[in-house]
């Protein structure tokens, strides 16, 4: 079912406002953030027979191997990344598209990358009934999109055993990105400030799990 199919009632928005007030409890302080979160209905992102799921504080699997994020580390990895209106965002792992939408929602335009085929195009049958300025690309998230650099932020939502230079390259001067690292079962979210063409500051912001970045190039799997 698509979105336009699903309802999204009383229920969903009460559910949706208690998942905030969560958020608010664990730390999460951008009402900007929070409002996306109330804003974009989680359960349309997941098959119909898991609905009840949607609003729990937890990620959840949408196949190719791959999880919807837990809430709570969405909201977490965009407040770091301090988005603004009619900013250019570069998300690597569109996995359901519901972290592209959460940006969307904040008047970001969107251009996200996934290397799953079938995840992809589930995902990018998904994303125009939402109505907001997504572009989904298929491709490998480790060579970014050098066509439509620079961008203001960048996020990468898998585990990274390292930051590749061609994103780096592709984050404006005064940019943020925003990145898991970590080669085991624990990375550290790590935000990075380009502050000049040769230096970049680094801060360290928690603990958090995260399904693995692959490296090898995108196939259709």
């Amino acid at each position: 079912m698509t979105p336009n199919q699903l309802p999204d009632t009383y229920r969903h928005k009460g559910l949706r406002r208690k998942l905030v007030d969560l958020l608010r409890i664990k730390g999460i302080r951008d009402e900007n953030v929070l409002q996306a979160i109330d804003k974009v209905p989680r359960h349309y992102f997941f098959d119909s027979s898991f609905l009840e799921f949607a609003y729990e504080d937890k990620a959840f699997p949408i196949g190719s191997g791959q999880t919807i994020s837990q809430p709570y580390t969405v909201a977490f990895q965009t407040e770091l990344l301090e988005v603004k209106p009619t900013m250019r965002v570069l998300e690597i792992g569109t996995g359901s598209g519901y972290q592209a939408c959460i940006l969307a929602n904040m008047g970001a335009k969107v251009y996200t990358i996934e290397r799953q085929k079938l995840l992809f195009e589930k995902t990018k049958s998904l994303l125009p009934s939402m109505n907001f300025r997504i572009r989904p690309f298929y491709g490998d998230g480790y060579k970014g999109l050098p066509a439509h650099a620079p961008f203001d932020r960048i996020l990468i939502t898998a585990a990274a055993p390292y930051i590749p230079d061609a994103l780096i390259a592709q984050l404006k001067i005064g940019g943020i990105m925003v990145v898991p690292l970590g080669e085991f079962d624990v990375q550290i979210m790590h935000r990075l400030i380009r502050v000049s063409e040769t230096e970049v500051l680094t801060e360290k912001h928690g603990s958090f799990r995260f399904v693995p970045m692959l490296i090898d190039r995108a196939k259709d799997v």
